[in-house]
């Protein structure tokens, strides 16, 4: 069973996250939107996939049950499978699965307390 397949994207805590979006579209050419940045590329089978950059304001919640200043995100395959067995050698998996119209995600901690976001993306929904 394949795990993690890829980065799914990046995702950190920010004082002004306009401000960011704004110096790294200016200054290293990002094309920002109100998310964030999402990179395009082709997987070894020629699949169109991404991975997406995204500043959050510094007092999400969307990190907790982390107190850490960034989240990482994995691209997965087969999500609900992945999580069972996580649970099964011991990780703490945090019990909910959201789905959207580009794919599903799951969240695990790792022994650091970092929370880490899962994705069984639908890529071709952003096409």
């Amino acid at each position: 069973m394949k795990r993690v397949t890829g980065i799914g994207g990046v995702f950190f805590k920010t004082a002004d996250p306009q401000k960011t979006k704004d110096w790294y579209r200016d200054h290293l050419g990002f094309n920002t939107d109100d998310y964030g940045c999402t990179f395009w590329w082709k997987d070894k089978e020629g699949n169109d996939c991404s991975t997406q950059w995204s500043p959050f304001k510094d007092d999400t919640t969307y990190f907790a049950p982390s107190k850490k200043e960034f989240m990482m995100n994995f691209r997965v395959e087969n999500l609900t499978e992945l999580l069972e067995v996580l649970k099964s050698e011991g990780v703490t998996v945090i019990d909910k699965v959201e789905e959207y119209e580009y794919g599903k995600f799951g969240w695990i901690v790792d022994p650091e307390g970092n929370k880490i976001e899962l994705w069984e993306p639908v890529d071709k929904a952003f096409l």
